[in-house]
């Protein structure tokens, strides 16, 4: 007897734990792949300082693989304009695999692919942004935002993410 209700609960447990994994679904995904904190936010420091030495206040945003924002600086005086829309040229970059400023380029040449981009209210398709690459695998993007037209718009600003990409890259895994 006792050995049936030891037999029995355990087809109950079995039975549950089953039924408990089935309505969870899919296993969750790994993480997305992105730059050690430690990185992240040296390089976001970096590119805020290097504008700033220059006159320029802005923020510089670091998103992993999958466009998360892992981290964000803004200088003293940054516009909101700047915060938002850093990220922004972030994601654009992540998503097309290349500089923004190459995106920018490419749609100012093909009017079909600028109102596709331009339609998308995630990306922010403007110079600004740098994909972080480990060897051959993108692991997320550097951008920054805050450069004015006078101040040399986003060519200043990919400048800038440049500026933070440059001081980590030696140390990107």
């Amino acid at each position: 007897m006792i050995r049936s209700l030891t037999i029995l609960g355990a087809l109950a447990l079995a039975a549950t734990t089953t039924t408990a994994f089935a309505q969870q679904g899919a296993p969750p995904q790994p993480p997305a792949r992105g730059l050690e904190m430690a990185l992240a936010v040296e390089a976001a420091q970096e590119a805020v300082n290097t504008c700033l030495s220059q006159g320029v206040k802005g923020s510089a945003a670091v998103l992993d693989s999958a466009g998360v924002l892992r981290v964000m600086v803004s200088a003293d005086g940054a516009s909101e304009n700047a915060s938002v829309l850093s990220p922004k040229k972030g994601v654009a970059a992540i998503q097309m695999k290349k500089p923004s400023s190459e995106i920018q380029a490419e749609a100012d040449k093909d009017p079909a692919l600028k109102a596709k981009l331009e339609a998308d209210k995630s990306i922010f398709p403007r110079a600004g942004a740098l994909p972080v690459m480990a060897g051959n695998d993108l692991i997320g993007a550097i951008a920054f935002g805050g450069a004015n037209g006078q101040q040399g718009g986003g060519t200043h600003d990919e400048a800038c993410a440049k500026a933070g990409l440059d001081k980590i890259k030696a140390r990107v895994k």
